[in-house]
């Protein structure tokens, strides 16, 4: 891990990953939460406003993945 890298950033797109190749509705939306929960860690540790936006914009989009 390099300094100064959002490891979350990392973690997210692994879950978003994941949720692509689930092989089942339960395990698709746990990991749609995962990448969401993910993507918020992200943005909150985020200095650049515009990636801040980007990665809560992304959270509220996997979490809505994951309702559908």
């Amino acid at each position: 891990m390099s300094f100064g890298k959002n490891p979350h950033v990392a973690k997210a797109e692994a879950a978003e990953q994941k949720a692509a190749d689930a092989p089942d509705a339960p395990a698709r939306q746990q990991a749609w939460l995962e990448a969401g929960r993910q993507w918020e860690r992200a943005s909150e540790r985020e200095k650049n406003t515009q990636r801040k936006s980007l990665y809560a914009q992304r959270a509220e989009d996997a979490r809505a993945n994951a309702e559908d």
